[in-house]
């Protein structure tokens, strides 16, 4: 597996093709679906996935979540990345290439 790029916080993200964000109704909470597994992501890493439109940067997802938890956006921002590029280098999620739609 080839190595992937480290993400910055201007950098915009997306779920993978092969990656799916959704409700299970069967489990009564989310679930990410991705090639021969089903992962079940904490509240907070739903909430950032969520965010993850491939129009918003890491940084604008770490001033939302900054802004509603009234928390350090550095401290968010590193969270974030953190979480973002664990997904990345498994595949599930895509930088954007070019400016936002």
């Amino acid at each position: 597996m080839s190595a992937r790029p480290r993400l910055a916080p201007a950098d915009r993200v997306t779920l993978a093709r092969h990656a799916r964000l959704r409700f299970d109704s069967v489990r009564g909470r989310w679930v990410l679906l991705v090639p021969e597994r089903v992962m079940v992501p904490d509240e907070t890493c739903t909430e950032i996935l969520q965010l993850c439109d491939g129009d918003r940067s890491i940084e604008a997802i770490a001033a939302t979540l900054s802004e509603k938890y009234t928390a350090d956006e550095g401290v968010i921002r590193r969270d974030v990345i953190d979480l973002l590029q664990g997904l990345a280098d498994k595949g599930f999620l895509r930088p954007m290439a070019g400016p936002p739609a």
